[in-house]
């Protein structure tokens, strides 16, 4: 299993939403590292839900329950898509603030490239960002 952070704007698809749904299409994406990003999630992988905007906070994790295809927002074009469910709301989310005074997440992506809206994220930062909010990650 391989890890990831996914990022959205909470007023255009909140974390609530995918709960809601039960599953989603992640499109949209428009930048050829982030797209690359995508190409290599599997099913079974597990993503950070970090909200953007004036949130800026890990929120959640999903699953992905699709791997890559073509991004139908795109037709003609070479960009992906995969499909994420929800897994569950970290019970204190994670803010961004928390994970830049962290000596333990200095190099995570995130704070290098934070931009890209899908980032690879190492297991023992996940699981340290998991217990930051209150999760006991899974073995």
């Amino acid at each position: 299993m391989q890890t990831w952070l996914v990022k959205s704007e909470p007023d255009v698809y909140p974390w609530a939403s995918l709960v809601a749904e039960g599953r989603t299409r992640w499109d949209g994406i428009r930048n050829y590292q982030a797209r690359n990003h995508l190409r290599a999630m599997k099913v079974g992988d597990r993503a950070l839900y970090y909200h953007t905007g004036d949130v800026k906070a890990v929120v959640a994790v999903a699953e992905v329950v699709a791997g890559h295809y073509p991004d139908p927002t795109a037709p003609g074009e070479d960009w992906s898509a995969v499909d994420l469910a929800p897994v569950g709301p970290l019970p204190a989310p994670v803010p961004l603030s928390r994970i830049k005074a962290d000596p333990a997440l200095a190099g995570i992506p995130l704070l290098r490239q934070s931009r890209l809206s899908v980032l690879p994220i190492s297991e023992a930062a996940y699981r340290h960002i998991l217990a930051l909010g209150g999760l006991v990650p899974r073995p």
